[in-house]
């Protein structure tokens, strides 16, 4: 079976009202005629099965992050979530993932602290990874200052700390993830990345299907700036050397003994709420609901993993950022019924990182 296989990087810039995230994505096409299995099939479900993860992200940042996550959890519609280990709030997550063994609660491996009053240090120590920290001895706040100075080796010694503490505190991850993106801003950070999830038996988000709708943000809205992925050779028009790696790149995972992910969506926090209306519970409610229940109706058979920020942001958190009233619709959506009901009726399967790991390593027995 041929393939066709395009690279891409997007720059999407936010500090305090914007967030820098770099995505990778490569999109497979099928020869005329034939068709390209999912990995939901190689999984073990049905051809035509949609199969989709709410991914809770930024948990651990702040207390009402942390309650964003439990509410929506509970709820049993948000189905994963992911933990900044760098962050204030760190113990008090942990402490309600032992409470709940059967959650799915996997690391948002972090290497950029982004706010202005609100920041937070490598856990690998400024000295030991100097690479990785700005002149207030945080982390940087952007990605590209993160590549400008920090090697693969500081990047990896990172990931293992946060790794280490987890463990450390009983913690033990369902996935891993990437915090604005940064594990997929260059080849050897992705290296690195695929690596150790590999070593740990730990499966990465690293979405490696037919990406019907990460290409269509990339094209689209402010995922418009495309720039190339280049690591040296930057004349080469068409990635080559890029195309060869990420070809393998997913297989790799699965013939390590990964699951690994077909789709990803990762704009809603950049969904824009209407101007003119009242940020009131129940219009963030609906605006989000709706949104939500659109983007499910988008979704091509396979696993699709949603990124969602669900943050019980009261008045205080605008003492963090400004994102506030996103991330609570965001919860508000999750601890909804209608969209819960939404689900059911449609016949979208919902899952987890632990239920994929688990229907790979039975192929593996």
């Amino acid at each position: 079976m041929k393939q066709i296989i395009k690279i891409t990087r997007a720059f999407l810039t936010r500090r305090s009202h914007q967030v820098v995230m770099i995505v990778l994505t490569w999109v497979v096409t099928s020869v005329q005629g034939q068709s390209v299995q999912t990995y939901a099939e190689r999984l073990g479900w049905k051809e035509n099965d949609r199969v989709i993860i709410f991914h809770v992200d930024d948990v651990g940042m702040s207390y009402e992050s942390n309650q964003g996550a439990v509410q929506a959890l509970e709820k049993n519609l948000a189905t994963s979530m992911s933990v900044m280990m760098p962050c204030p709030w760190v113990p008090g997550i942990v402490s309600e993932i032992k409470q709940h063994p059967g959650w799915d609660a996997g690391l948002h491996l972090t290497h950029t602290s982004e706010w202005t009053t609100y920041r937070w240090s490598p856990l690998s120590g400024i000295k030991a990874t100097p690479g990785l920290v700005d002149t207030e001895g945080a982390l940087w706040n952007n990605v590209p200052d993160v590549v400008a100075h920090a090697s693969a080796d500081e990047i990896e010694m990172e990931i293992r700390a946060q790794l280490s503490r987890a463990r450390r505190m009983g913690f033990a991850p369902t996935h891993l993830d990437t915090h604005m993106g940064t594990l997929w801003s260059t080849p050897e950070y992705l290296e690195r990345y695929s690596k150790i999830g590999i070593e740990e038996h730990i499966p990465i988000l690293l979405p490696a299907g037919h990406n019907t709708l990460l290409l269509e943000q990339i094209h689209s809205g402010p995922l418009q700036g495309l720039k190339k992925l280049t690591a040296g050779d930057a004349q080469a028009p068409d990635n080559s050397f890029f195309l060869k790696a990420i070809q393998k790149a997913g297989e790799k995972l699965w013939q390590g003994g990964l699951a690994v992910a077909d789709d990803l969506y990762i704009s809603s926090y950049d969904w824009e709420f209407p101007p003119g209306v009242e940020p009131t519970d129940e219009n963030l409610r609906k605006f989000k609901r709706d949104k939500y229940k659109e983007l499910l109706q988008s979704t091509k058979p396979g696993i699709t993993v949603i990124l969602l920020h669900c943050s019980d942001a009261k008045d205080t958190f605008k003492n963090i950022s400004d994102s506030g009233h996103t991330r609570r619709a965001d919860l508000l959506a999750m601890t909804d019924l209608g969209l819960k009901s939404f689900c059911e009726k449609e016949g979208f399967i919902l899952t987890t990182w632990r239920e994929m790991q688990q229907r790979r390593d039975e192929i593996s027995k």
